[in-house]
């Protein structure tokens, strides 16, 4: 994350909602809490993986509820399996990207912050998924598609152009 300074502030958030209280990895810590996600991507590093959210109704990348634990990219990979059913998935790297976004109120919960903390997870050969009750859909997207297409959200749009300027390419 050090080549995008541009998240300095993000950071900045992140590291005093952190040292703000012991729960901020609970979900019951009602101002917010963490999470974890995972850039899912193929083996050949062209397509992502994404899913119809069925709660949020909208494309986003597999991730959920750190539920205590602080290892967060253990989180995100349990999430992704989870999510997608995709075997043989492998974390790469450190933390890829950050998000803090509003959770809107639901039925018994209150309108919170989550603290997103996004990790690469790439699959293997057999990048065959199964959708579960979570979401409406998966489906795998070329990167490139996914950075220019200005319907998905602007943190999935933002984490497109980051893998591929990676290669130093752009849309």
């Amino acid at each position: 994350m050090s080549r995008h300074l541009e998240e300095a502030g993000a950071v900045s958030i992140f590291t005093d909602f952190l040292n703000s209280h012991s729960a901020t990895f609970e979900r019951a810590h009602s101002p917010g809490h963490f999470t974890g996600s995972a850039w899912l991507v193929s083996a050949d590093s062209a397509r992502v993986l994404l899913m119809h959210h069925r709660k949020l109704d909208r494309w986003l990348q597999p991730g959920g509820h750190a539920d205590g634990d602080t290892d967060l990219a253990r989180v995100a990979l349990r999430e992704a399996q989870e999510e997608t059913g995709v075997i043989d998935l492998r974390i790469e790297g450190g933390i890829f990207d950050i998000d803090r976004h509003r959770i809107p109120a639901r039925a018994k919960e209150p309108e919170h912050w989550h603290y997103d903390v996004r990790y690469v997870l790439r699959a293997g050969a057999d990048d065959r998924f199964v959708i579960n009750e979570e979401s409406r859909a998966l489906a795998w997207r070329p990167v490139v598609d996914v950075a220019a297409d200005s319907s998905f959200d602007a943190s999935l749009r933002r984490m497109a152009r980051k893998w591929l300027a990676r290669d130093g390419l752009s849309v």
